[in-house]
């Protein structure tokens, strides 16, 4: 990984979770953040990874989350900003866009 890349990382099943019943899928989630992001800050130092929760994974750090979630029966989606868990369950845009601060990704109006 570059050490400038900040990384997306939204954990989550096509089942929506049990406890969020009325929100969106964990994918709806995956894309609606992606375009919200994008509306505000600048993308190019920014990745994105959806990691489905029922699938078998490569990596051990997402096969460890996974069971983690499991034994702690976590609200899904989950959404990180690089090793930081910024969201269970439903996101709020608000704490998202702190962390994204906190790495020092510009602001739109900023790269002007």
């Amino acid at each position: 990984m570059d050490k400038d890349k900040v990384i997306i990382t939204v954990y989550g099943a096509e089942q929506i979770c049990a406890s969020c019943v009325g929100a969106p899928s964990s994918k709806d989630t995956y894309e609606w953040l992606q375009a919200a992001i994008a509306r505000k800050y600048e993308v190019d130092q920014l990745e994105y990874e959806y990691v489905d929760i029922n699938e078998s994974q490569e990596l051990k750090k997402h096969r460890d989350f996974i069971e983690k979630m499991v034994e702690e029966d976590m609200f899904y989606p989950i959404v990180f900003v690089n090793d930081e868990m910024v969201a269970e369950g439903i996101p709020r845009l608000k704490d998202i866009y702190a962390e994204l601060t906190n790495y020092h990704v510009p602001l739109l109006e900023q790269m002007k």
